[in-house]
């Protein structure tokens, strides 16, 4: 059986995209990833700001946001207008093909409305299916998607999707075909003990750490479903997975918080 190709998964969020030196660095050092790639983004605190300046009252739970009508128009001018074509012209600035998208373009990520059982988190999506085959298409003539954080229905509606699933449901998909390794970048060195305090990372986390972190509150909010997908993306064949800054993506001594099962 033939090897399969390496493919690097990236996902950045929004406090770098919120601070330009630190985008604009951050990309640099995408662009120098040898070999196969695509860049998810997420942009939540922009999205906030903008739905503030508007008027709009945004509300998270667990790290989700609610999704109403108001702040979907607004996700999707932010994600998949400002942010994403900001992020491909700086990529093609650095020499990177990069070519971007939400999960409509293309039919490339289809998901279902969340149907939840006691809470109404309005247009938020739960992926369903990923388009491999244009995927392998587009990256097999070098072209490097970038993803925001939307997907659709495939009945028209778009639906706001955390980023951080929409890396692990792409890993996932793309694991029957390429080597994936997932990168979760963010400002933090890592995962942490004390979110207050930069040099507590946690070097490695399994499963029954994370149980006990879970219940001591050391991690809460948004890491609880960025970690959720960490060890549904291991579970399903994801190679490597890796959380920290973006200087992990250059230097393999970097510090960072390894994932395994």
């Amino acid at each position: 059986m033939e090897n399969k190709k390496n493919l690097s998964i990236i996902k950045i969020g929004g406090n770098i995209i919120d601070n330009p030196t630190e985008l604009s660095q951050f990309l640099y050092d995408f662009s120098k990833v040898e070999g196969n790639k695509i860049l998810v983004h997420g942009g939540g605190k922009s999205a906030t700001k903008m739905a503030q300046n508007i008027g709009l009252n945004p509300q998270m739970i667990d790290g989700r946001r609610i999704t109403d009508t108001a702040m979907l128009d607004v996700v999707v001018m932010i994600y998949a207008g400002e942010i994403n074509k900001n992020i491909v012209a700086q990529l093609q600035a650095n020499n990177s093909n990069a070519m971007g998208f939400s999960g409509a373009d293309g039919n490339l990520i289809q998901s279902t409305k969340r149907n939840h059982p006691t809470i109404d988190y309005g247009f938020v999506g739960d992926v369903q299916k990923v388009n491999t085959s244009l995927l392998e298409t587009l990256i097999f003539n070098e072209i490097t998607p970038v993803f925001c954080a939307i997907t659709h229905d495939k009945k028209g509606q778009l639906l706001n999707t955390n980023a951080d699933t929409i890396a692990s449901e792409l890993a996932i998909a793309l694991s029957d075909i390429f080597e994936v390794t997932l990168n979760y970048c963010f400002e933090k060195p890592g995962v942490l003990y004390n979110a207050e305090d930069d040099s507590s990372v946690i070097f490695t986390i399994n499963q029954e750490l994370y149980s006990k972190l879970k219940t001591e509150k050391a991690i809460h909010s948004g890491m609880i479903p960025k970690l959720d997908n960490c060890f549904n993306s291991l579970s399903k064949g994801v190679q490597k997975i890796r959380i920290g800054h973006h200087k992990m993506l250059q230097d393999a001594k970097s510090i960072c918080t390894t994932i395994e099962l």
